[in-house]
Parts: C-alpha cells; structure tokens; sequence
C-alpha cells in the first residue's frame, strides 16, 4: 500500500491534514491513515480513542461547511479517516480550497475555485449568462432546418433548446453556438515525418461551435479518405473510421472546459490522429468508469443536449463504445490518455490485412510510425516479458513490417 491521489498517510495528527480533507470533500472522496509514515511504515497512535475525538473536532471547528466522513480505529493502532465527495461545495480550509494533485495537496486557483462554486449550486458553465447578448445563429439555424426540419427558427426555439431565457437572455451555450464569439475553437496540424515538419494548419476560431465541427471533419475527409474502383463499383475506403473520429470531435467539443483559454488540439499523421480536449474528467466520473462508458456525466449539458438533437453525438454513455466497436477487427486499436488536464484520444489507421499472429498483433499496436520506442518502452504496454517482445519485433521486422533504428542499448523500434 502506498500513498496516491486518494490515499494519504500522516504520522502524527497535525492540522495539515485539514488540507487534504478540503480537497477529498471537494473532488472525488479519499482516505487519510493516521499512524503511518510517508514510507509507508505503521508508527501507530497513542490512544485512539482521543485522537479521533480531535480529528473529528478539528475538521468540525476548521472546514466549512463541515464535509461528510467517517473514522475507523483499525487493529495495528492506525486510524482511517475516510472522507466522501460533498455536495455543498466548495469546501474551505481557512477560506481556501484544495485539490489533489498526485500525492500532494495544492491550493486550488481563482478560475477552479469558481467552478467549485457553480457545481456547488448546481450551475453548469454552459449554464451561466452569456457576457455579450448580441447574438446570431444562422449555422445553429441552418442546421436545425436540415436536421430536425424545423419551418421557423425564431427566440422561441432558442427557448427550447435552453439558450435563452426570458429573465437572464443568453447564456454560454448559446455565446459557444453564435455565429462569432470569443471562446477558443480547434487548432488542427498536419504533421510529416516527425512533430518538427508541419505541413498543413488550420486555426479554427471565434465561429460557432458547429461549423469548428464541420470543418474539422472536412479536413479529416481531405486525408483519410480516398476514392476505390473495384470493377464498376466505385467506393469510398475510410483509413481511419469516420464515426470514431466524429464521436471523439464532439465529445472533445462538449465535454471540454470552456473558461479556460485553450483550444481543442487535432494532431493528423500518416498513421493516426490523436484529439486532445482541455480538462480532465468531469467531477464524478472514474477513468475506469469513462473507458467503459458506465457513467455518462455531461460537464456542459446544454450543449450536450443541441448536439445530441442535430445527431451529432450519443450523449448516453456510449461514445467511447461506439469508437472502440467502429475498430471491430482492426489490428491497431483506439487509444485513451487521461490527465487531471486534458483528456487525449488517439485514432489509428485502421488495419485488418496484415498475416500476424495475435501476439505480433499485440506487439504491432503498441508501434507507429512517428515515434520509434525501445524495448523498454514497449514491454510495459504489453503481456509479454522482454525476452518475447524482442522475438516478435524480430518477426516483425523479417516481414518488412518493423524498422529497426540503432544498435545496442539504443535500438529502437517502429513501422514501416
């Protein structure tokens, strides 16, 4: 057992551990044992219980308001303090809030500080009123016409979709919606060989959120597809799945933190495309909850909900599955990196024709063309010992499919 996010050990009872029970109450719940040292050896407390009887005063006299938690003497003279995500948030320590950070406690900014606040009353971002209130929606309206078949788009069909109200006018959703706002849109490079040659960008910016999607998705159409005649039939042969990359732009889209000033980066190459939204997971969702999409949790349900009626995303927890089912029978596979930041989706070319076995496969999808990897980098992502991940590279690179880059320790590994 050692110490991480949501567990943390204290030696002795001192009001540190006050931070650390703010951030609990503010994010997703934690442990503190008290009684263990930061290597995780067991010192014990000296009559327990009287310790708890501080803890308990300490954060009742110190945390407002007071979080919800429990305190459990354990048979080694340990005590657990276990502390449950609040709903009454923020939860301050001496008028500051704190969040977890790896295993450290960190004060939390201005700009997390206030989305503490609305979660706490219960307001999205999309939810608060817009700064500016002239507004216009002929893409929102356009769309609403094509799609649903609406006859009249006016202020009322605004109210519908909850972009207006008559009391507070327009709200975020509605500014992210208008056909120009200030909120940052995509940028989308097109990488060659390495990350230091870009051939092509484009900047998408200060448009409604609906045409950054459009455009995204033309700019994928311009690389990833491509025309095939088979006899008299002429078809169109998508590299990379067309729904995947749709479900992982939206997502990015609506799923985003819109208060920050950061764009939704597309990176393009030859081999892949990797999407990265600003934010982490929203508030309650596990990454084992998001990657099996158990639990839909919407950061901007407003926008969420115009997406979801234009059939643009499933906004029912599916998503990740509806990405994963379009590579069904791929050799490479979809890829997910999530960080307190950033959350990051990697769509690789997909490939079913190669002859490889299933452990060349599994050792062929961690590679790609980009990046060579070492062996060291390699082994961890897959099942295999060392010995074995060097057997099937060589396999690999026997059929023309590897290519090896250096020697000795410094060999690395990467596709054709």
């Amino acid at each position: 057992m050692k110490e991480g996010p949501n567990l943390e050990f204290k030696e002795k009872i001192t009001n540190t551990f006050l931070k650390t029970v703010s951030a609990y109450s503010n994010y997703t719940g934690g442990k503190i044992i008290f009684g263990i040292d930061d290597n995780g050896v067991v010192k014990g407390i000296d009559d327990c219980k009287k310790a708890c009887l501080s803890i308990e005063n300490k954060i009742n006299d110190n945390i407002s308001p007071v979080p919800d938690y429990s305190l459990v003497i354990n048979s080694d003279s340990t005590i657990t303090l276990k502390v449950e995500q609040g709903v009454h948030k923020p939860y301050l320590y001496k008028s500051k809030a704190y969040k977890r950070h790896d295993t450290a406690t960190v004060e939390v900014d201005s700009q997390e500080l206030n989305r503490l606040i609305l979660e706490g009353i219960h307001i999205t971002y999309d939810a608060c009123k817009s700064e500016k209130q002239n507004l216009e929606f002929q893409t929102l309206e356009r769309y609403l016409k094509a799609v649903l078949n609406i006859e009249e788009f006016n202020i009322d069909t605004l109210k519908t979709l909850n972009l207006y109200t008559d009391g507070e006018g327009y709200n975020n959703a509605a500014a992210i919606l208008a056909d120009t706002n200030d909120f940052p849109g995509i940028d989308i490079a097109r990488f060659g060989e390495t990350i230091s040659i870009i051939l092509k960008r484009e900047i998408i910016r200060n448009v409604s959120v609906l045409e950054a999607y459009e455009r995204a998705v033309n700019f994928y159409r311009d690389y990833f597809t491509y025309e095939l005649i088979d006899g008299l039939i002429r078809k169109t042969v998508k590299k990379i799945p067309e729904e995947a990359f749709r479900e992982a732009l939206a997502n990015a889209l609506i799923h985003r933190l819109w208060d920050i000033n950061a764009q939704v980066r597309i990176s393009v190459f030859d081999d892949r495309i990797e999407i990265v939204s600003p934010g982490g997971l929203p508030s309650g969702i596990t990454e084992t909850d998001y990657l099996r999409g158990n639990l839909s949790i919407l950061r901007n349900p407003i926008l969420g909900n115009v997406f979801f009626r234009l059939n643009l995303v499933e906004i029912f927890g599916t998503g990740i599955l509806r990405i994963k089912e379009s590579y069904k029978g791929s050799v490479r596979q979809p890829g997910f990196e999530i960080t307190d930041t950033a959350i990051k989706v990697i769509l690789p070319v997909f490939e079913d024709t190669l002859n490889l076995s299933e452990d060349e496969r599994a050792v062929y999808g961690v590679l790609n063309k980009v990046t060579a990897k070492s062996i060291s980098e390699i082994e961890p992502e897959t099942k295999f010992s060392r010995s074995k991940v060097k057997d099937i590279l060589k396999i690999l690179a026997d059929k023309d499919i590897v290519r090896i880059e250096g020697n000795g320790r410094g060999t690395k590994y990467r596709l054709q």
